[in-house]
């Protein structure tokens, strides 16, 4: 099935850019990012940030907004059956232009990576062709997928916690 991802939510306060691979078939459908309800991406951000999780996902965009938190996928768009990152066909991937978002933004110096398949996808496919890095910090952070249930959700909160909090001190 060909994919293709959603534009990028980001606005002048981004400092952070949080960064998956490609939605999958639930946030396709709904045309929102992480969209399954099993998903922790979600309820992970609002507990952080101090909004309602189960709130429109207009006001959920907002808050992450006024949080200077931007939302993109590493892949624009590429052929997958399914949902799952490993269905990924190589030969059909097409990167987001990051470096482009990265100069008309130059406030956002930390990437977060939403698992590991985007910081790979991203060092295979974007990073390479950066003229230059602006970024400060690179985190890449366990996936909120239910896909990735190899760590429990209140670890999985924590460390998205403790990247996410940091980059105020850093």
């Amino acid at each position: 099935m060909h994919v293709v991802g959603f534009p990028p939510v980001v606005d002048d306060r981004a400092r952070v850019l949080v960064l998956g691979s490609m939605p999958g078939v639930r946030s396709l459908d709904a045309d929102q990012y992480y969209a399954h309800p099993r998903n922790a991406f979600w309820p992970i951000v609002a507990a952080i940030f101090g909004f309602d999780a189960q709130s429109a996902y207009t006001v959920r965009i907002k808050a992450l907004q006024a949080a200077g938190v931007a939302l993109w996928d590493v892949l624009e768009r590429c052929d997958r059956p399914g949902s799952l990152d490993a269905a990924i066909v190589r030969e059909s991937i097409v990167a987001n232009d990051i470096g482009g978002l990265l100069t008309r933004y130059p406030s956002i110096d930390h990437v977060v990576f939403n698992g590991g398949a985007a910081a790979s996808l991203y060092a295979r496919h974007v990073r390479p062709g950066l003229s230059s890095d602006p970024v400060v910090r690179y985190t890449s952070l366990p996936s909120t997928s239910p896909a990735h249930a190899a760590m429990t959700p209140a670890v999985k909160a924590a460390v998205w916690r403790a990247a996410l909090t940091a980059r105020d001190t850093a």
